[in-house]
């Protein structure tokens, strides 16, 4: 699975990059329009934190300028009946903080804004999401960043090795930030341990 790409921007264009890699590999990737804003000029270097996406069918890669708007594309793809392209529509209608504002204050008129999100769509999306983004940076201060941004990464970390291992994702974040929200002050061991220890009881 990719997770991260760094190489040379050979094609931009919204929602869509291709990015040529030092093995002289050139990947596509879709992207929301907040991180086609972020990317320079054709020529540069950049890095994406991307997601693999697999069907029998087909295998998409996207792509993302932040750990958190990679994060918020995956819980918005957790929720039913939203798949990715929909998901990244999210992301090119509103930003990323937008996005997480809107589902924590159950702001159903901006979410069906976007085009092709329904009030039912916004409905599910308030209803399965506004406690799991309750936790995701909104960046009001810089002190916060640091901290948020340190816990959320650790999480993401976790949650991942624990569904490689075969775990559900919801019941892998649930654990996680149980074990989080009691001992922050733990590395990325012990709280795959701790975790772990949730899972089996």
């Amino acid at each position: 699975m990719i997770a991260h790409l760094t190489g040379e921007l050979i094609q931009k264009q919204p929602n869509s990059v291709i990015v040529e890699t030092r093995g002289g590999v050139g990947y596509e990737l879709t992207v929301p329009l907040s991180t086609f804003y972020e990317l320079g000029e054709v020529g540069s270097e950049i890095s994406l934190k991307a997601y693999t996406h697999v069907r029998e069918d087909t295998l998409q890669l996207y792509g993302f300028y932040t750990e958190r708007e990679k994060q918020i594309f995956l819980h918005l793809t957790s929720v039913t009946g939203i798949g990715p392209k929909l998901a990244i529509t999210l992301l090119s209608g509103m930003s990323a903080d937008e996005v997480v504002r809107a589902i924590r204050s159950s702001d159903l008129a901006r979410l069906v804004a976007v085009p092709g999100v329904g009030r039912k769509t916004a409905e599910r999306l308030v209803l399965e999401l506004r406690d799991k983004v309750a936790s995701i940076l909104l960046g009001e201060t810089a002190a916060v960043y640091g901290a948020e941004s340190a816990i959320g990464s650790l999480q993401a970390d976790v949650v991942s090795a624990l569904i490689n291992l075969g775990y559900q994702r919801g019941a892998a974040e649930r654990a996680v930030g149980l074990t989080l929200k009691e001992a922050k002050d733990v590395d990325f061991q012990s709280a795959l341990k701790t975790s772990l220890k949730r899972l089996a009881t």
